[in-house]
């Protein structure tokens, strides 16, 4: 049993050593494994937010009291706006039409009148092509007049609000920042082109320079194999992580509020997810460009679109939300978000990581299938 063991221990290593030379010889591995994840963390974590600033609006001032003035002024004052003004309505109108402004905030004649009497309005008026931006907007401009208002109120002035103040306050992320849970999603998109694009055409690629024959007269093994190819890329993705892990806490200071082996062990399960699912097509298909478009398409646009990294899953339709039990990102997305900005919740850790864990097992059973059917 011993030298059976010994044996094929023996056998892995050989193919593990066969593997990493692979990876080194072949520049485009060490460029998704290495360059890209740099690029992507670059990319989402400097290029692409989802927090909205200098939203071009008009500000039409049609009284000229000092109460609408210093209304106005709440507006130029805020980073969230970049604000035009004007008298004119009809102007406004032009600019909103040109698209010089997404929205116009409308300060009537008879504000002031109304303002003493205790029921003075502001009109808005919002571009409505992106309603998503629109609802963006129409929040903002409702958040400045109520800081306005309630500064008025402590300083004794009348105001149009009633007595009741809303008093906001954001959990986990407490500075609004979007890029706190785009970090930690983009490790989910770095995991998963590690592992599911780079092994998917690690068995294509032995077919198409015809060396899995050469493998066939040896005495290596259908799991020995898989072995030999998982474990360099395994280490590849680690080297990914550990990339990830630095960026989010010294470029981007994400906060980290769980425990760093947590986070090590449900990525190394994802990995393993990623890894399995590679191997599977990979073994299944013999074309490396079949292999690694089928990858792209069941993988990598899943995990940006279906994930939560992204958009809210509960405002998909139904139908897509069953869907997106089937991904092993959406998963890992929610444990990536906890871990971070949350911290060890087990009642959210526990019932995904098991998720992950089932998914894994039964990836590799099929991938070990495939490969011993191949070599049947």
């Amino acid at each position: 049993m011993s030298t059976a063991f010994t044996d094929g221990s023996r056998r892995v290593w050989s193919l593990v050593k066969k593997e990493m030379r692979q990876i080194v010889r072949d520049p485009s591995s060490i460029a998704i494994g290495i360059v890209l994840p740099v690029v992507l963390i670059l990319l989402f974590g400097y290029g692409m937010s989802l927090d909205v600033t200098n939203l071009p609006v008009a500000i039409v001032l049609e009284d000229p009291s000092p109460a609408s003035t210093d209304l106005a002024a709440s507006f130029e004052l805020s980073r969230y706006f970049d604000v035009q003004k004007t008298t004119s309505m009809r102007l406004a109108e032009d600019w909103m039409l040109a698209r010089k402004v997404d929205g116009i905030v409308r300060i009537r004649p008879d504000f002031s009148r109304r303002l003493s009497l205790g029921d003075a309005e502001v009109q808005l008026l919002v571009h409505g092509i992106d309603a998503n931006r629109a609802r963006i907007i129409q929040s903002y401009v409702q958040a400045a007049v109520g800081v306005w208002a309630a500064r008025r109120s402590a300083e004794g002035e009348q105001v149009l609000t009633g007595p009741v103040q809303v008093q906001n306050r954001l959990w986990f992320n407490e500075t609004n920042e979007s890029r706190f849970f785009l970090v930690p999603g983009l490790i989910v998109l770095v995991m998963t082109l590690i592992g599911a694009l780079l092994t998917s055409l690690v068995v294509a690629r032995e077919w198409e320079r015809g060396t899995m024959e050469a493998l066939f007269v040896t005495p290596v093994r259908p799991g020995e194999i898989l072995l030999g190819k998982t474990i360099p890329y395994f280490v590849l993705g680690m080297i990914g992580l550990v990339l990830c892990l630095i960026s989010a806490k010294f470029l981007f200071h994400v906060p980290f509020r769980g425990s760093i082996l947590v986070l090590i062990g449900v990525s190394m399960l994802y990995l393993l997810v990623a890894l399995a699912l590679g191997l599977l097509i990979s073994s299944t298909l013999k074309s490396q460009f079949v292999a690694s478009q089928i990858t792209l398409l069941v993988t990598f646009l899943p995990a940006v679109m279906l994930s939560g990294f992204l958009f809210d899953l509960r405002s998909l339709p139904a139908v897509v939300q069953l869907i997106t039990y089937l991904l092993p990102a959406r998963y890992y997305v929610s444990l990536l978000q906890t871990v971070f900005l949350v911290g060890d919740i087990w009642a959210v850790i526990l019932p995904n990581a098991a998720v992950l864990t089932g998914m894994m097992t039964v990836l590799l059973w099929l991938a070990r299938r495939a490969t011993r059917k191949q070599l049947a």
